[in-house]
């Protein structure tokens, strides 16, 4: 899959170290997937949670963190719509970033 944008996720690693490892991980999963529906991102990441616009969130170390994507399966893309610590996630609307 296309992930736009990696700049993203190395700013927010810089900021917070901690969770720089498993964030360089997601990326080059994702990057390998072939994702053709959103069953096929479950099976790769069973905890993840779907939600509607073709968005999945996923808990970054642990419960600390939350990312937020949106794919376009047919043309094998994935947005990053927000990345941010749990209490940031309470702030906002997981359907509308």
């Amino acid at each position: 899959m296309r992930i736009i944008a990696k700049k993203t996720l190395r700013k927010f690693w810089l900021e917070h170290p901690d969770c720089e490892e498993q964030l360089k991980a997601w990326y080059h999963e994702v990057f390998k997937a072939d994702w053709q529906n959103s069953n096929e991102l479950l099976q790769e990441y069973p905890k993840a949670r779907i939600i509607q616009g073709n968005r999945a969130i996923f808990k970054i170390k642990g419960n600390h963190y939350r990312l937020i994507v949106m794919v376009n399966y047919a043309y094998r893309i994935v947005w990053i719509r927000f990345l941010g610590t749990h209490a940031d996630y309470d702030k906002i609307d997981p359907k509308e970033v």
